[in-house]
């Protein structure tokens, strides 16, 4: 699904940094590196950017109303 906007852990907000995150790893940069360069420096914010599976491409069809 979407990026949640904090850590689960310790609360800091990281949704506005997935976009950044996202292109740069497109782009075949290392994910530890660009982390460190995003200041993100604690494993458990460090794992919701790693551990992230986008999956509202898939889900999103299933969302509309059904008629039964």
């Amino acid at each position: 699904m979407l990026l949640p906007v904090r850590c689960f852990s310790c609360g800091k907000v990281l949704g506005h940094l997935w976009d950044q995150y996202d292109e740069r790893q497109k782009s075949g940069e290392d994910a530890g590196e660009i982390l460190t360069d995003l200041k993100i420096e604690r494993y458990c914010c460090r794992r919701m950017f790693v551990s992230h599976v986008e999956l509202i491409d898939d889900v999103a069809p299933f969302s509309t109303t059904r008629e039964i």
